[in-house]
């Protein structure tokens, strides 16, 4: 695909884990990229420019001001499973509600990609290909309140308001997972391990299905130049894998040995549901999207970046959301 020149792109948590590698994707593509979030990126991300701007409280006119030459607009923004409802709300209804309000008050009408969340969906009976025309049942406040978003922009799409999209997403890791995530969890807790401090991990026998970062930032860049409004694409591997089977690959990849690492019986409750797996057949006919990262690469990947990873927990946890 050829660089889009002169053509701006804001991305509103683009500092967080998923808004990293979209406003890095986007940049390649030739896009000037502006990330905006709640606070200055530890790190400074290559070609892009940040903002310190919360769009949960800041003035309507401040986010208009900042995405009035925007040709795009993505909404990477959002809370994870570890945030309390307060926060969920005040980030996945009110914020999406004033940005779309923002694009839609914008003479230059730019599209807006919003990243949802397979969570959306509720739980499902195992062995369901989850497809966009599946109803929503979400259970969790996190589901719910990403659902609200997800409608919000849908509803302005319908309603001739904007132009945009909704990417639902499934769970994501690659470079950068954060802690607060079963994986970017165990990859930290794998770097402390020794002989004196041995690892015991407790699994479930869920199967989920996992998506890598940097195929979520590509469906991002195809989104925005898609003609598909008003409509939810999946996003995702397309499959279900076993949660002991993928810290098994990652395990494998930090090369700590079998005898360090004990697997403890329990049961353990599952927020999202025992079964994730997302049908991504419209956004490969629709986008001409389809994942190309496997999941062992993801892993070691994931592991190879975690050895520089600086970023405390609890700030790097508020951004997964996915």
């Amino acid at each position: 695909m050829g660089h889009i020149r002169d053509r701006q792109a804001v991305v509103i948590g683009g500092t967080g884990f998923i808004g990293r590698h979209i406003c890095r994707a986007l940049a390649k593509r030739g896009y000037e990229v502006l990330a905006i979030a709640r606070k200055k990126p530890a790190e400074p991300i290559p070609g892009v420019v940040s903002s310190v701007l919360d769009a949960v409280s800041a003035p309507s006119e401040d986010i208009v001001r900042a995405a009035r030459s925007a040709d795009l607009v993505v909404n990477a923004a959002g809370d994870s499973w570890e945030g309390d409802e307060a926060s969920m709300t005040a980030s996945h209804i009110p914020l999406v509600d004033r940005l779309v309000d923002a694009v839609a008050a914008l003479p230059r009408r730019p599209r807006l990609v919003h990243l949802g969340s397979v969570h959306e969906y509720g739980p499902v009976p195992d062995g369901t290909a989850i497809a966009e025309d599946h109803p929503t049942a979400p259970r969790t406040p996190y589901a719910r309140t990403k659902l609200v978003g997800s409608r919000i922009v849908l509803g302005a799409a319908d309603a001739g308001r904007i132009d945009g999209c909704v990417l639902r997403v499934t769970n994501v890791c690659g470079p950068g997972t954060p802690r607060g995530s079963f994986l970017g969890g165990l990859a930290h807790r794998l770097r402390h391990t020794t002989e004196d401090t041995p690892l015991t991990v407790t699994l479930v026998d869920d199967r989920r299905d996992f998506i890598d970062v940097r195929d979520v930032a590509e469906a991002v860049v195809l989104a925005a130049s898609s003609p598909v409004t008003g409509r939810v694409l999946n996003i995702g591997q397309g499959d279900a894998f076993s949660m002991r089977e993928l810290a098994g690959l990652l395990i494998a990849a930090s090369q700590v040995p079998d005898r360090l690492v004990r697997e403890e019986s329990g049961a353990v409750r599952s927020k999202g549901g025992s079964w994730t797996q997302a049908d991504i057949r419209l956004a490969r006919r629709l986008m001409g999207w389809s994942p190309k990262v496997a999941l062992k690469e993801s892993l070691h990947d994931l592991w190879a970046a975690s050895a520089t990873s600086s970023r405390p927990a609890a700030a790097a946890a508020r951004t997964e959301g996915h």
